[in-house]
């Protein structure tokens, strides 16, 4: 008869290699798009086109230059509002933003629909030796943000070119502090969601191909909590343990019995990440300390998981902490929920990505967060992976995206709008 250590070795094995199967899928689905120059297949009008790609880059490029972090956003909607101005779209600037925007076009007391991005940048200092990288020291557009607002900007000046012919508005989100999770919250508070009956979304997919858009029903990435242990023991010499409780011994402890929630009260079905990213203590060789403090996150994609999990923590780190004599306390930090697609925009988004010659693909969820799930709890919303063809994941000190994409991510979203609004209309 097999050890538990056995069985859970052969269930994380057989799981990794059905997902590396997923992966080499989508690998090969996403290879039918070109290699190099991308085509788009609706252009007719090339020297416009090209107008319109050049302009998406120009703007991408400044954001690049110029990263603010969470909650600092202001030179950066300052450059939003100039570019919407431009191209004559309307600000609506009755939703009170401290930083970011909300701007409309349309007409008519018809349906509305709302398209999203983010405009936030990272604390990392970038690595890429672009032209343009960033001239702020230890800041930088990591996560793409920069494409995002630029491909927002370029679906704005498609809708605004076809305004007379759309049954309906669209309001454009421009929202700062996803990287907090945060801005959604302060973007629904200004009531920027009133009348709106459907949102779409977009986050750049590095290791999707340009010509790629990823589209999944259901639970697309994760919710994102987090969590902050404070272990109690009693301070003694290293020489004397005896004489007090060493926090770091329980700490050890508690971290190697959190790691049971996931393979003993998360099903086979079901899946989950929980990671302890930090654990502090003590202050010299030779003396046990008064306290250990863990830090951690965990990730998951099912509501009744989320709770599972931590109804669980609590009971394990209280529990451990009692197995030694001493106590804990539990700090939960609860972030955004799991991003979950309504499956009739995802309908929608098939129709709209084969009508502009796109290939799509059923990606794997993503244990990362995003902020976006916010809106999903107010309105039926549809957020997207789009191929971007980068060298790195999200985060990374070198990260970039292939440009080319930014003016397939403003038909994409400007095409979303408009269907839902015919729809809705209908």
């Amino acid at each position: 008869m097999k050890s538990d250590l056995e069985q859970t070795r052969g269930q994380l094995v057989q799981r990794e290699e059905e997902q590396q199967q997923v992966e080499q899928r989508v690998q090969q689905e996403a290879a039918q798009t070109l290699d190099h120059q991308y085509v788009l297949p609706w252009v007719q009008n090339a020297e416009q086109e090209q107008e319109f790609a050049a302009h998406l880059t120009a703007i991408r490029r400044h954001l690049h230059r110029n990263p603010e972090l969470s909650g600092e956003e202001k030179e950066t909607t300052a450059a939003i509002r100039s570019w919407l101005d431009e191209e004559g779209v309307h600000l609506a600037d009755e939703y009170k933003l401290r930083t970011g925007l909300v701007a409309e076009v349309g007409q008519g007391n018809g349906p509305v629909v709302a398209l999203r991005a983010d405009i936030d940048a990272l604390p990392i200092q970038e690595e890429t030796r672009l032209e343009f990288a960033s001239q702020i020291a230890g800041r930088m557009h990591a996560c793409g943000h920069d494409a995002h607002t630029a491909i927002l900007i370029g679906a704005a000046r498609l809708l605004k070119q076809r305004e007379s012919s759309l049954p309906g508005k669209v309001r454009f989100i421009f929202q700062p502090s996803e990287e907090k999770a945060t801005g959604a919250r302060q973007v629904i508070q200004s009531g920027a969601l009133a009348n709106v009956q459907a949102i779409f979304g977009l986050h750049n997919k590095p290791d999707l191909r340009v010509g790629t858009v990823g589209i999944r029903e259901g639970a697309l990435m994760a919710a994102a909590d987090g969590f902050v242990v404070k272990v109690q023991g009693v301070g003694t010499h290293a020489a004397v343990p005896e004489a007090g409780i060493d926090p770091i011994v329980v700490a050890s402890h508690i971290v190697i019995a959190l790691q049971a929630i996931v393979s003993r009260n998360v099903g086979a079905q079901e899946s989950a990440v929980l990671s302890v990213t930090k654990l502090n203590s003590g202050t010299a060789w030779n003396v046990i300390p008064e306290e250990a403090i863990l830090d951690g996150t965990v990730r998951t994609f099912d509501e009744k998981v989320r709770a599972r999990i931590r109804e669980r923590f609590n009971q394990v780190v209280s529990g451990v902490a009692a197995a030694y004599g001493t106590t804990a306390t539990v700090r939960w930090i609860q972030g955004p929920p799991a991003v979950v697609n309504d499956e009739s925009l995802v309908l929608d988004a098939e129709q709209v990505v084969r009508e502009l010659g796109l290939n799509h693909v059923r990606p794997l969820p993503s244990p990362a967060g995003e902020d976006f799930s916010f809106y999903q709890k107010e309105v039926p919303g549809l957020f997207l992976f789009l191929g971007t063809s980068g060298p790195h994941e999200w985060h990374h000190p070198g990260f970039d995206v292939d440009e080319q994409a930014l003016p397939i991510g403003a038909h994409l979203l400007a095409g979303l709008a408009e269907r839902a609004l015919k729809r809705l209309q209908a």
